[in-house]
């Protein structure tokens, strides 16, 4: 039995973590067994940006991408996705003329953004709003 060159690579967003693996093929990609081409158009095209960067700087991509992804929230999933295939891709080429498109577009193709929610305090409504008082 043959076996398969694989690559696997995760992304980060908030609370989402996305897992992808990339396999020689013809270019599908898809985000929990759903095409990315059924999205919205929004998050079809915040999928296909490192898709088409890297079409454009390596020329024809031969590569099945399967995307899973797990919490958070519907764009942060979409962030995580986005990150973990450009991540995919440079890890599978391994060019650093793609590694330099992707950083000169957006600097989170490659890099997990590490913001989070900052924790509510006690007494508090929410994480800076302070506890209201009336002086009468």
């Amino acid at each position: 039995m043959e076996k398969r060159k694989l690559s696997m690579v995760s992304g980060k967003r908030k609370t989402s973590i996305a897992k992808a693996t990339i396999i020689p093929g013809n270019g599908k990609v898809t985000i929990n067994k759903v095409p990315h081409i059924l999205l919205d158009e929004f998050h079809k095209l915040l999928i296909e940006e490192p898709l088409r960067i890297a079409k454009k700087t390596l020329g024809e991509l031969n590569y099945d991408i399967k995307v899973t992804v797990k919490g958070g929230g519907r764009e942060s999933q979409i962030e995580a996705s986005r990150l973990a295939i450009a991540k995919a891709l440079y890890q599978k080429t391994k060019s650093e003329a793609l590694k330099k498109a992707f950083v000169k577009y957006d600097r989170y193709m490659l890099v997990a953004d590490v913001r989070r929610k900052e924790a509510y305090k006690p007494g508090d409504s929410k994480a800076r709003a302070n506890r209201q008082t009336s002086y009468r």
